[in-house]
This record gives structure tokens, C-alpha cells and sequence, in this order.
């Protein structure tokens, strides 16, 4: 795959995390008992070529290959495909650089990735380019701006937004270990449903024929 500029999460400057924190702060603290709410009242709705045979809840997820803008050492690799990453629990979240939902909703992703990345895998995708939502420069700008360090990337696959059934910035794929779709959210989420999600998503994980249990 094509391979522009990749960077490390040390290359995060200090003005950036101390951004990263005032907005995280707005934004939330995040822990499953007790949740305070972001609310976005924007979200970004596009046409793709066909929704039908786009994959939903109980459903294998598509694989797609991807490269990662960051977190290369999270992933474990620097180009690379979904499959790679069964076997522990996936939130894949699919953003764009000049999406206005996404920019508000990054400090709340920042902020579950810190929570639970030992968890769970948090996976940011940039669409930009298939949405018209920005350019990967736009994309890995945003990263910067915003001080987000979860892992990111961005993929040339453009048949990606009608396997997962895209039609909104920002969507949202709860994926279980073994590679099964629990839950998939169109469009912009407040952190009320980003914790139930998660929890629904850990318990998918210890029940009875479930991937662990």
C-alpha cells in the first residue's frame, strides 16, 4: 500500500496534549459507573454506491487492509488488515479529517482509549477520501491538532463504506474477538452510549458460546 507520512505518538507536542486535556476535560472522565454526557448535535450524512449486503450486528466483519498514521507498536504493524487484529475485543470507529462530528467526538475516543486499551482495541480509520471529507494530510492534521494518540490509519480500500454500510460520519463498529459484529452505531454517539456499548461489548466476550466464554 501507498506509505505517506507515518509518525510515533512521541511526536506529539506538549501544546497539543495540554489541548488534548482541556477538551478531554470538557468532554468527559470516563469510567462505566459514573458518565458525564457530550452532547453533537452535527452529524454528516453521504450517498454510497449501495448499502445492500453491508454487513450488520452478528454479522463476520469485512476485512479491509489499512496503514496506521500512529500507533504502529499498539497494532503491531505498520500496513496491515483487520483480520490481524481478532482475537481481543475492537471498537473501529471510521472518521474523516474535515468532519466536523468527528473533530468533537476524537477527545471522548482519546479519553475511552486511555480507559481501556488493555481491553479493548480502539482502531481509528480515516474515510476522508471516499466522503469528501478531506485529504490523509487533513486527517493526520487533526490527530496533531487534537493531541489524539489511539491508534490511527487510513485505507485506499474504497469498497470499505458499503461493507460496513457507512452513510454517516461518524460510524462506529463494536467488534468481538472473534471477529463478530456486536454492534454498529451510524453517525454521531454521546459518551452514555459509548459506555453501554463498551460494557455490552466486554459481556458479549464472558457469555456462554461466546468468543471467551
Amino acid at each position: 500500500m501507498a506509505n505517506p507520512r507515518r509518525r510515533s505518538n512521541a511526536r506529539v507536542s506538549t501544546g497539543a496534549k495540554q489541548g488534548a486535556l482541556k477538551q478531554q476535560k470538557k468532554a468527559m472522565k470516563y469510567g462505566l459507573g459514573a458518565l458525564a454526557s457530550i452532547a453533537v448535535a452535527a452529524v454528516i450524512v453521504f450517498a454510497v454506491s449501495s448499502s445492500s449486503g453491508s454487513s450488520g450486528e452478528g454479522d463476520q466483519t469485512p476485512d479491509f487492509e489499512f496503514s496506521m498514521f500512529q500507533g504502529i507498536e499498539e497494532v503491531g504493524f505498520p500496513d496491515g488488515n483487520l483480520a490481524q487484529l481478532h482475537g481481543r475485543p475492537i471498537v473501529l470507529n471510521f472518521w474523516a479529517g474535515l468532519c466536523p462530528p468527528c473533530r468533537a467526538e476524537m477527545p471522548q475516543f482519546q479519553a475511552f482509549y486511555e480507559e481501556f486499551k488493555d481491553r479493548i482495541q480502539l482502531v481509528g480509520i480515516d474515510l476522508g477520501i471516499f466522503t469528501g471529507l478531506g485529504s490523509r494530510d487533513d486527517a493526520d492534521s487533526l490527530l496533531r491538532e487534537l493531541g489524539a494518540t489511539y491508534p490511527a490509519g487510513w485505507t485506499e480500500d474504497g469498497s470499505v463504506p458499503r461493507k460496513f454500510g457507512v452513510t454517516a460520519m461518524l460510524t462506529t463498529v463494536f467488534i468481538a474477538s472473534d471477529g463478530t459484529i456486536v454492534e454498529k452505531s451510524v453517525g454521531a454517539i454521546d459518551a452514555n452510549f459509548l459506555a453501554r456499548a463498551t460494557q455490552d461489548l466486554l459481556d458479549a466476550e464472558l457469555q456462554p458460546g461466546g468468543p471467551t466464554g
